[in-house]
């Protein structure tokens, strides 16, 4: 079999060219990698095991710290399974249908599985004002803005952990979670955003310890997202995103 080039239809971020020496790309069957400016950039299409990406983030968080590897974005999906921040409750896992894994990751229990994307960031605050609320709301605000290039007003909501829109009935209802962790001033985890996921799965936990609202997808609102459209919308505002690591916070 052939390998394949992933192609976003969309801008490089930075204005590189793909002849830049800081832009190189490998492809292969299941995932495509690039390295934009010193921080890899991951993709993966086949579902990949949450335990065995766990731990390659805490090898990597190590290398970077260390200055051995590169910073990563890695973008993938996993088989169902139930996760635990240091937050998560007993009393929230209501039906641990799935495997369940404590993360040490900020925040409660959330649920991946096929169809929603995940996002794990491993930056280097250490080289980017060491301000880890300002990194978080950088993340919030990088996945509105890819939501919003396919036409979904999203938000989030400083007494609520996640990514918020209006579901089809017109109630608040999360689209995406967020959970970072950060060791020797490198992030870990990151966001998930739901394109067309089993949404029933979602029952067996109260997602981010958020009992009195709703979850949704794109796919729900009426949208049919491919993975490689939502990483292409990501990709397109990378540039936006790290350029608000630098920016002041926002009130």
């Amino acid at each position: 079999m052939s390998n394949f080039t992933v192609v976003f239809p969309l801008m490089l971020p930075f204005g590189l060219d793909k002849r830049d020496s800081s832009f190189q790309q490998t492809a292969s069957m299941t995932g495509a990698s690039k390295l934009v400016s010193g921080i890899e950039w991951r993709q993966e299409f086949d579902l990949a095991s949450y335990r065995a990406a766990l731990a390659e983030q805490e090898a990597r968080n190590a290398a970077i710290a260390a200055g051995t590897a590169d910073e990563l974005v890695w973008l993938l999906e996993h088989p169902p399974v139930y996760t635990g921040g240091t937050s998560a409750a007993a009393a929230e896992l209501l039906d641990p249908r799935f495997e369940v894994v404590e993360t040490g990751r900020g925040g409660r229990y959330t649920y991946h599985g096929p169809g929603q994307r995940v996002g794990y960031v491993l930056l280097d605050l250490s080289k980017r004002g060491r301000d880890v609320r300002r990194f978080v709301h950088a993340l919030e605000d990088w996945v509105i803005a890819a939501l919003a290039g396919f036409g979904v007003e999203a938000w989030s909501v400083p007494e609520r952990i996640g990514i918020w829109t209006r579901d089809v009935d017109g109630a608040e209802a999360k689209i995406g979670a967020i959970g970072v962790r950060v060791r020797r001033w490198v992030t870990m985890h990151g966001f998930a955003v739901n394109l067309d996921p089993d949404l029933s799965h979602f029952s067996g936990i109260v997602p981010c310890g958020v009992s009195d609202y709703g979850v949704t997808s794109l796919a729900r609102l009426g949208l049919a997202v491919s993975s490689e459209e939502w990483d292409g919308a990501l990709f397109a505002r990378f540039g936006d995103f790290l350029a608000a690591l630098d920016a002041p916070e926002r009130a």
